[in-house]
């Protein structure tokens, strides 16, 4: 019997291959084949319908939460109609049957969420942990397959049939969590957005009844010998800095909503003035307005850092309409339009310059400082800006289809795809204020009826009430990677969420592909070396006359050069292209040979000892005898080198897994500083490397840019791939590096090691700190204002270290 699964909430590839391994051990299976990129599971064997049971109770002492859901005859006989078109297509090309039948593994690889689906925005929502029951919410309600809460955006990504109904039913919910939440669909939220956006922009506004309420507490603690007077200055005092909160609380009281943190905070604080705690009282207020206007003003940091590149796009541009240039919105541009781009100017759509030069500033898209030079011919790419003069292009792409806008729409998916240890914080936030306040609970009532002091440990469960709600930790955790995306976004970096983010900090080994990634993927003459009085330009006359007609690589490199040097070049009377070895000519009634060493070893021409070059060799000889050789090769790019020695700096392993021969390979590697360098490899023999890399250091990074790269993106731990290489390998990776220079990798990893390093201070502080007061509290030593300073006080701690991802001049 044949039994198959698809399988959820696996990410690790490591975890994968235990679990195999234990399925394999359960009684009947005969062979259990877990594709881990594929996110399936075959076994072989004599079981009967338990056979589930048994696997999740093997599967689940390795990843509690993976899923196994058996697949339908339809299910395999989709998935075989896929593979044979899809071999069926490429049976052409060797390597891209290979990276067919890989590539659409990756169609779960990593467990990118699949945020596409139908956006709302969600306003008047402050609490990330309240958030985050809503999102648990709304995901249960029938007629939605998933809703993804983005909340630094504000925003709902919601796969399913939303109707007026059940969006509706979506505000009833989320209402009777956090009162006054109202979801919208985003088209019906152009005014609020605007509202909210004003709203940011002056966060001062919030520090008014802050500075009043400050003055009040501090008059009244001085005018304490006149008691009326200084309780109504500490009422006044904590009515100003607690008015939402206090309204807040009646509405949660309305929807019976009592685990809400404006509730809890409301109950301690009055419990404080109750027992005379004054001071405590106002000061626990002060601190949580203090706390929500760090926390504002973080979100909104973060958030420009995303929206900026947003508004990157252009709304107008010239397009050349019946002879005459109009200006048109940007959606109206599609490919082979006429585009006229002043200085000063962003360009609209991607396309190619048919008029004018100019230079243009490619930062916003490539994070490159330098301005570039472009002309008639060149490709340029909209979100750049035109510095000095007018030019026209030709658009070839639809403006909603150039480079920008697809930035824009990655970086802000990217920005609702969460890191693995948002899981925990979830789960955590779950249980933390029921446990918190069940404490408190039974500290106000044990210890008072043991020891008669009820105003203690009444108070003592105040404090416990203060720090019951973990939004501190629900909002800054995600919010370090949530900053790292806007971060690395400013550099020509894309990340595809920030799981990617995560698992690229964890990264202790990362390997390259050579050609186009290391290298520059265009050959070059690198070296000419001439033999019995011939000068190098002499050489090179007569080569690039043979090599003219050809379309080689090798070919064309060596007429470029020519037409560098202004070497005219003749016409042969005779030529001949000898397939694998190089060209036969006559010219000026000399027999003329270019090529490789086998073809002057079939024409028994003796070739003075050869030394260690790498790239390709073309031995020119004339009339039997050898006139010389022109090394042609790859030239290795300008940040390639830095790259290696940074990453080996960091204490990362370095790698570099080519197809290319093993002695060109070598070269490159030795050049560069690489650790490990292997040539002459197919895809299936890069995954392999792959995984013994893994093995010996850990997690594994591969950086590629070509179609055959698909594979091995598909099984590292995470996969980048360099903006100038091919579609399918940008798709298939987790990070695109826009200006397709090695040390962006550098960049990336470091934006990464800092978000999760600063992901695990905040957790680690955050616990430590409510513990502490949890602790006191027990042993008869609680404080209001050391259990304001733990949930407010830790909370602006923790944003603002978590928005120090968004400093860019440290990577």
């Amino acid at each position: 019997m044949e039994r198959s699964f698809s399988i959820n909430n696996l990410d690790c590839a490591n975890c994968g291959a235990k679990i195999e391994k234990a399925i394999s051990r359960i009684d009947g299976v005969e062979s259990a084949v877990l594709n881990f990129p594929m996110k399936k599971l075959k076994i072989h064997g004599k079981f009967g319908e338990e056979i589930l049971d048994l696997i999740y109770k093997a599967a689940r002492k390795i990843e509690p939460d993976v899923e196994f859901i058996p697949m339908t005859e339809h299910d395999h006989a989709h998935e075989h109609h896929h593979d044979h078109c899809c071999e069926h297509e490429n049976e052409h090309d060797h390597h891209h049957d290979h990276y067919c039948e890989h590539y659409h593994e990756h169609e779960h690889h990593h467990d990118h969420p699949d945020i596409r689906g139908q956006e709302f925005m969600i306003e008047n929502l402050e609490c990330a942990h309240c958030g985050g029951k809503i999102e648990e919410a709304l995901n249960k309600l029938e007629g939605i397959e998933s809703a993804v809460l983005n909340f630094p955006m504000k925003k709902f990504i919601v796969k399913g049939n939303v109707d007026d109904e059940l969006l509706a039913r979506m505000n009833e919910v989320a209402g009777s969590i956090e009162a006054g939440v109202v979801i919208r669909a985003a088209a019906e939220r152009s005014h609020s957005h605007e509202h909210e956006h004003e709203h940011e922009e002056s966060l001062s506004h919030e520090i008014i009844p802050i500075i009043i309420g400050i003055a009040l507490l501090a008059a009244a603690g001085r005018l304490l010998d006149v008691k009326p007077v200084s309780i109504i200055l500490y009422a006044a005092a904590y009515l100003i800095l607690g008015f939402g909160v206090l309204k807040a609380t009646a509405k949660n009281v309305r929807s019976r909503n009592f685990f809400d943190e404006n509730t809890l905070m409301t109950v301690a604080t009055i419990g404080a003035f109750a027992l005379g705690e004054y001071s405590e009282a106002v000061g626990v207020m002060l601190f949580f307005r203090i706390g929500e206007m760090f926390e504002h003003f973080a979100v909104a940091k973060s958030r420009k850092a995303i929206t900026d590149v947003a508004g990157l796009k252009v709304e107008e541009a010239d397009v050349l309409i019946d002879g005459e240039f109009r200006r048109v919105s940007s959606e109206n541009i599609k490919a082979g339009d006429i585009l006229r781009i002043k200085a000063g100017e962003r360009i609209a759509a991607d396309g190619i310059i048919e008029s004018g030069e100019s230079r243009i500033d490619t930062s916003a898209v490539n994070g490159e400082p330098v301005p570039v030079s472009v002309r008639q011919g060149d490709a340029v790419m909209s979100g750049c800006i035109n510095l000095s003069d007018t030019f026209t292009l030709r658009c070839t792409a639809a403006a909603d289809d150039s480079m920008m806008a697809k930035i824009a729409r990655a970086v802000e998916d990217a920005s609702a795809g969460k890191p693995k240890i948002d899981r925990f914080i979830t789960r955590f936030a779950r249980i933390y204020t029921p446990i918190v306040i069940s404490v408190a609970a039974l500290t106000a009532v044990i210890p008072s009826i043991i020891t008669g002091d009820w105003s203690k440990w009444v108070y003592a469960a105040l404090t416990f009430l203060v720090i019951s709600c973990p939004c501190a930790l629900v909002l800054s955790v995600p919010l370090a990677y949530f900053s790292g995306i806007g971060a690395a976004s400013k550099l020509g970096i894309l990340f595809k969420g920030g799981d990617s983010v995560e698992a690229l900090g964890k990264v202790k080994a990362i390997a390259f592909d050579k050609t186009g990634t290391l290298t520059n993927g265009s050959f070059t003459v690198t070296d000419i070396r001439t033999f019995g009085g011939i000068t190098e330009n002499e050489l090179l006359s007569i080569c690039g006359s043979c090599e003219q007609s050809s379309t080689h690589p090798v070919a064309e490199s060596i007429t470029a050069c020519c037409r560098e040097r202004g070497i005219s070049l003749d016409g042969p009377e005779k030529i001949s292209e000898l397939a694998g070895r190089g060209v036969s000519a006559v010219m000026n009634g000399r027999e003329i040979l270019c090529g490789n060493e086998r073809l002057m070893t079939e024409n028994n021409i003796a070739l003075p000892e050869s030394d260690e070059i790498a790239g390709s060799v073309v031995f020119v000889a004339e009339d039997g005898c050898i006139k010389g050789k022109i090394v042609v090769s790859d030239t290795i790019k300008k940040t390639s080198a830095g790259a290696m020695a940074a990453l080996k700096k960091m204490g990362i392993h370095t790698a570099m897994l080519t197809g290319d021969k093993a002695e060109n390979a070598d070269s490159v590697g030795k050049a560069l500083g690489v650790e490990t360098v292997r040539g002459e490899l197919l895809p299936d023999g890069k995954l392999e490397e792959i995984n013994r890399m893994r093995e010996k250091c850990g997690a594994v990074m591969f950086v590629g840019d070509g179609i055959n790269d698909g594979p091995v993106l598909a099984g590292a731990d995470v996969g980048g791939a360099m903006q100038s290489g091919a579609d399918l390998a940008l798709e298939a990776a987790d990070a695109v590096f826009m200006n397709s220079e090695p040390e962006a990798v550098v960049k990336a990893k470091r934006i990464a090691d800092k978000a999760l390093r600063i992901s695990y201070e905040n957790i680690g502080f955050a616990l430590a700190v409510k513990l502490a007061v949890l602790v006191l509290g027990l042993i008869g030593l609680p404080s209001m204002w050391f259990a304001v300073f733990a949930d407010s006080g830790t909370a602006m701690l923790l944003i603002l270290n978590s928005i120090r991802v968004l400093n860019t001049k440290k990577y």
